[in-house]
C-alpha cells in the first residue's frame, strides 16, 4: 500500500519537474541570448542589407565541402541563426542569413560585418561617414576647394562667416555647432565605442533613448538641423538674392572644414584646445559685426559712443 502512495506521489511530481527544467532551460537560452545582444549588438531576426558589391553565404559550416549562395549590393538579409564552433581559429561565431526561403547560408562573423549594414537609413548613413577612407578624401577636397572658394570670395568683397560677416548670430551658432558636434563624436570614437557600437546597430532621432553621451549628440544634430534652417531663412532677408546664395555657400564651406578639422583632430586630443581657441575667435568677431556703433571719423565699428579704440577720434 505504502509502495503505490509512493508510485502516484512521483506520478504527481513528475510533470512538477518537467514543468520546473523547462523553465529553467528557457531561462538559460535567454540569459545567453541577451548575453550575446549586449556584446554584438544584434541576435536573431536582426535585418542587415549588403554594402558591398556581393558576399558568400555557405550551406553548411561543420563540413570540408562548401556549398555557396552569392548575395548582393542591396539584398535584404536576416539574421536566422547564430552558433559558436570553438574549433574556428579564425571566428567562432557564424551567422546564418536568409534572403528568401531558398536562399539561405552561413557565414564568419567577422566576413558579415565587413559586407552589411544594418537595414536603417540612419545606420547607412553612420556607415557612409565612418570610412576611413572617404573621411580623408572628404577632408582634402574640402579644405583645398573651402580655403580656393573663401578666397575668391574674400577679394571680391563678398559676405563670409567670421571675416566679412553680416550682423546675424546664426550663421556663427551654425558653425560652432558644427565643430562641437565633430569634437562629441571623436570623442565616443575615443571613449565610449561601444556605445556608439550599439547606437549603429540601433539608431534613433529621440535623444532620450540613449545614454547621455549620445544622447548630448543627437540633441547637437537637432540644433545644427533647426539652426541651419533658421540661417538660411535670415541669410535669405538681409542680402539680396545672389550675395545670399554665395555666402551660404562660403558658409557651407565653413561648416564643412570644421566637421573635417575637429572629427579628425579630436581623435589625436587636439581637438579640445582647437574648439576652445574656435570659440574665442568665432565669439569675438561676432561680438565686432553686431556692435552698433561705426567711429565717424575712420569707418569702423565701435563697441560705445566716446573714444574710438582704432583712431582715437571721439564720437558722441
Amino acid at each position: 500500500m505504502y509502495a503505490m502512495m509512493r508510485i502516484k506521489s512521483l506520478r504527481l511530481l513528475l510533470p512538477v519537474v518537467l514543468v520546473l527544467m523547462a523553465m529553467i532551460s528557457l531561462t538559460s537560452c535567454y540569459k545567453q541570448e541577451m548575453g550575446f545582444t549586449a556584446t554584438h549588438h544584434y541576435n536573431q531576426n536582426y535585418n542587415f542589407v549588403v554594402k558591398t558589391d556581393s558576399m558568400i553565404i555557405i550551406e553548411n559550416p561543420d563540413t570540408s565541402i562548401y556549398d555557396s549562395t552569392i548575395v548582393y549590393r542591396g539584398d535584404q538579409l536576416v539574421v536566422a541563426e547564430i552558433k559558436t564552433i570553438p574549433g574556428d581559429t579564425i571566428d567562432s561565431v557564424w551567422v546564418k542569413l536568409a534572403r528568401d526561403q531558398m536562399s539561405q547560408g552561413w557565414t564568419r562573423e567577422c566576413d558579415l560585418m565587413k559586407c552589411v549594414a544594418p537595414d536603417d537609413p540612419i545606420s547607412q548613413f553612420i556607415d557612409l561617414f565612418s570610412d576611413n577612407h572617404l573621411l580623408l578624401f572628404l577632408a582634402l577636397v574640402v579644405i583645398v576647394s573651402a580655403t580656393y572658394g573663401l578666397r575668391r570670395l574674400y577679394r571680391r568683397d563678398a559676405f563670409i562667416v567670421h571675416f566679412h560677416d553680416i550682423s546675424s548670430m546664426l550663421p556663427t551658432l551654425l558653425a560652432l555647432l558644427v565643430a562641437t558636434s565633430a569634437t562629441v563624436y571623436a570623442t565616443i570614437q575615443n571613449f565610449a565605442p561601444e556605445s556608439w557600437r550599439h547606437y549603429y546597430f540601433h539608431p534613433t532621432l529621440n535623444p532620450f533613448a540613449v545614454t547621455p553621451v549620445i544622447g548630448l549628440f543627437v540633441s547637437l544634430v537637432w540644433a545644427m538641423i533647426i539652426t541651419g534652417i533658421a540661417a538660411v531663412e535670415d541669410v535669405l532677408r538681409r542680402l539680396p538674392f545672389g550675395s545670399a546664395v554665395l555666402y551660404l555657400l562660403g558658409l557651407a564651406a565653413v561648416c564643412a572644414v570644421d566637421y573635417v578639422v575637429f572629427s579628425i583632430f579630436t581623435l589625436y586630443y587636439i581637438g579640445y584646445v582647437l574648439l576652445a581657441a574656435y570659440v574665442g575667435f568665432a565669439v569675438r568677431r561676432l561680438s565686432l559685426v553686431l556692435t552698433r556703433y561705426v567711429c565717424g571719423n575712420c569707418g569702423k565699428r565701435i563697441p560705445k559712443l566716446g573714444k574710438c579704440p582704432h583712431c582715437g577720434a571721439v564720437n558722441e
